[in-house]
């Protein structure tokens, strides 16, 4: 069975990979042995099968990002995420800025904002992909620096490693996203020793909305008191005493109260199909497909880097004053690609072939 073929297909060629991942086969099935048959035959004790298949999460986390189980804890969203680190970290004296690149997801932001930290952004007139834009800036005021792996809107590729090295030499905690790189970019967070790592399964991981995650470093969480927290945060959940509360001694404690099940369910089985594939794999596809556009279409036309170590799997074009013409033909041919301000977002997965592209293309030169 070809790659494409453990997938469900829209009617024409889909490019929007980097909004909503294709629905593997697969995933039904999992859904079904995972939440529903075990809900429908033994309700009685259903909890048990629930709460294993959120431990296949993390476990299928663990073995996709090559680090342990224990370190990720299943959120709803990138955002849930952020905003239980942010009520979570020790609060140091003088350090009150969280410092993100203001072409990050607005949601980031938005977080931030409502947090205890003032905001500081890496002016969107700079390149956030030079680590030296970033060095001025983290200063002794910084408390977090918030990092974008992959910029949705540019495709581009922050320089993480460097980032969370240089802010590790001043004392301040990383957190990256990677809920635009997770699926198409082969990630090692040993590698990066960030403090924190956000991100979710709907994209490139093609798990479906609600199947965010959160990893923690085990140094760092164990410095963390979550203040959204719930019975399944305890070190025993089933204790029931209102008057002893310990926190879980993994990420488990910035989990909350009763969970969601069935994403982590439905992901779980996304996330072992495409590492089964292989995120080398996919990145490589995505690379030659992607490249195929870059050198099909005029320079100028090519907003996102053309360097393929300075991008992630979606590559932006703006066609000018063309846009509306070609995005009302691209509709009518059933070609799926989304449009920002900077142009057309385009993002060929695994299962893309370079006939899907050659159909793209032919829509530029009418």
């Amino acid at each position: 069975m070809s790659h494409a073929e453990r997938f469900h297909a829209p009617p024409g060629p889909y490019f929007l990979n980097h909004s909503v991942g294709l629905q593997p086969k697969v995933a039904q099935l999992q859904a079904d042995e995972a939440h529903f048959a075990a809900w429908a035959a033994d309700p009685e004790h259903v909890w048990d099968e629930w709460l294993a298949a959120v431990e296949g999460f993390r476990r299928a986390l663990a073995a996709l990002f090559h680090h342990d189980a224990a370190s990720f804890c299943p959120q709803q969203n990138v955002t849930s995420g952020l905003t239980k680190v942010l009520g979570a970290l020790p609060r140091r004296s003088g350090r009150t800025k969280v410092l993100l690149a203001e072409r990050a997801f607005p949601s980031l932001g938005f977080a931030v904002d409502r947090s205890v930290y003032d905001i500081e952004f890496v002016p969107a007139d700079t390149d956030p992909t030079d680590v030296d834009t970033w060095r001025p800036l983290l200063t002794g005021d910084v408390a977090i620096v918030l990092i974008t792996h992959a910029h949705s809107n540019t495709g581009e590729l922050m320089p993480v490693r460097s980032i969370v090295e240089l802010a590790a030499e001043r004392e301040i905690f990383s957190v990256v996203d990677i809920a635009q790189s997770a699926g198409v970019i082969p990630i090692d967070l040993a590698v990066w020793n960030a403090s924190f790592v956000v991100g979710s399964c709907v994209k490139w991981l093609c798990g479906g909305p609600g199947a965010g995650f959160l990893w923690g470093r085990p140094d760092v969480i164990e410095k963390c008191k979550p203040v959204d927290t719930g019975w399944f945060s305890h070190v025993d959940p089933f204790e029931f005493d209102i008057h002893h509360f310990v926190d879980a001694p993994d990420a488990l404690r910035f989990w909350g109260g009763t969970p969601s099940v069935l994403p982590a369910a439905v992901a779980t089985r996304s996330i072992e199909l495409l590492d089964e594939i292989g995120i080398d794999v996919i990145r490589q596809r995505n690379l030659d497909l992607v490249g195929q556009i870059i050198e099909a279409l005029p320079s100028e036309m090519v907003v996102s880097p053309v360097e393929p170590e300075r991008r992630n799997g979606t590559v932006v074009v703006d066609p000018g004053i063309a846009t509306d013409a070609l995005v009302a033909r691209l509709a009518s041919a059933r070609i799926a690609v989304d449009r920002r301000n900077a142009g057309l977002r385009i993002s060929p997965h695994v299962y893309t072939s370079a006939a899907d592209v050659e159909a793209l293309l032919e829509q530029f030169v009418r």
